[in-house]
């Protein structure tokens, strides 16, 4: 016998051995399987996702998550989401894409393509609710892997509501592009998932989805009068809308109200995204813009500390020769309105600020749910309640 070939024979089956019994006291005398990786390969790590409480599907409750941008950073959250979103009477399919994590995503882009696209070609079910997850990043890498046709025909044969902001907007205007419409709204990680979530966030979600008509009323004050118009609203995240600018997937709205959110970002940078909506052509087609909150907060110009959001606005309004008005209840932060996008407006005055009426969109049927079950119940007087503006995305 080859001693070196005995020597690497006896050292091999001692290292099974101990690693059997390493296995063997850890779990229990479970056999686990781990797939050899490089240390430098990106590869996808799926925390185990547990099951969710389950309810009867039914043709109005149907929920199914996609997670088309950044992962969940605290998975333990999860849970508190999914469960409220059981207590509200939704059935919620799909759930394992909100535990997925591949680099800085919620998946591969195979998975995170197929969370969409298994609906649009039909081995999933249309649900009545599409809900993302979250925002981030990463809803950009999927747009040219669907059928945008497909699946906005089946949302229309369903009249599925689907609910986003943030990257999600890239998911929207592609929807939009084919005649679907949308809501920017809250998503499972971002708000239902919080320990307390905002009971106007809730209350908001629960009014618009049951009600054919709602009317958001902004009282604050316009630096110019406020004109009457009627069409279209659509738009979302405005760094996302810019990144779309000349693509298949931003819409041609002509005669539409703009609607346009971000966070965290120097007006000047507000401004070069609005001129690039402006040189492509998109501000000039609608008949006014609509900022919704941008998260300012201490946030200063570089180069001028004087140079504000307002100023932005003026600058952008002369421009384009269309009103650009502010303060819409909607953003990176924790009270949000839900309102559809790419539903018929009415944008009216009243006395120094306006409001906006919203019509034809899909709605829930509030008799197949109980989304009462949504709203937290009245903070207890030694609970200390997060700041507002301490909203996620």
């Amino acid at each position: 016998m080859n001693p070196i070939f005995s020597r690497r024979r006896l050292l091999q089956g001692a290292a099974a051995a101990v690693g059997s019994g390493l296995l063997g006291a850890c779990g229990g005398g479970k056999t686990v399987t781990v797939a050899p990786t490089r240390p430098d390969t990106p590869h996808a790590v799926h925390t185990p996702a547990p099951q969710p409480a389950q309810r009867p599907a039914g043709a109005e409750n149907t929920l199914r998550l996609f997670a088309s941008s950044g992962y969940a950073e605290d998975p333990s959250r999860l849970e508190t989401g999914l469960n409220r979103l059981f207590q509200a009477g939704f059935a919620v399919s799909n759930h394992q894409a909100a535990y997925r994590r591949f680099q800085r995503f919620a998946g591969s882009d195979a998975e995170r393509i197929a969370d969409l696209q298994n609906v649009a070609n039909g081995r999933a079910p249309t649900p009545k609710v599409l809900m993302g997850v979250r925002g981030g990043y990463g809803a950009a890498r999927l747009l040219p892997h669907i059928d945008w046709a497909s699946l906005a025909a089946r949302m229309r044969e369903k009249q599925t509501l689907l609910f986003g902001f943030s990257d999600v907007t890239a998911i929207q205007t592609a929807l939009l592009a084919h005649g679907m419409p949308s809501f920017a709204g809250p998503m499972l990680y971002s708000e239902f998932a919080k320990a307390v979530p905002s009971v106007y966030t809730m209350d908001s979600f629960i009014q618009t989805t049951t009600s054919a008509h709602i009317t958001v009323s902004v009282p604050a004050f316009q630096s110019s009068p406020v004109r009457n118009v009627e069409g279209t609203l659509w738009g979302g995240n405005l760094s996302v809308l810019a990144s779309l600018a000349g693509s298949p997937y931003l819409p041609d709205v002509k005669g539409g109200i703009l609607f346009l959110e971000d966070v965290s970002e120097q007006p000047y940078r507000i401004e070069r995204m609005l001129y690039t909506l402006l040189l492509a052509g998109v501000l000039k087609k609608q008949q006014a813009v609509v900022l919704g909150d941008f998260r300012m907060g201490n946030i200063r110009d570089t180069y001028d500390a004087g140079y504000n959001l307002t100023a932005v606005a003026q600058t952008v309004s002369r421009a384009a020769g269309i009103p650009v008005y502010t303060g819409f209840p909607f953003g990176h932060i924790a009270n949000k309105t839900t309102f559809p996008l790419g539903a018929h407006a009415r944008l009216q005055g009243t006395g120094g600020g306006y409001q906006i009426s919203f019509s034809r969109y899909p709605t829930l049927n509030a008799q197949a749910l109980n989304l009462s079950a949504l709203l937290p119940p009245p903070p207890d007087a030694n609970f200390i309640v997060s700041d507002p503006a301490d909203a996620e995305f």
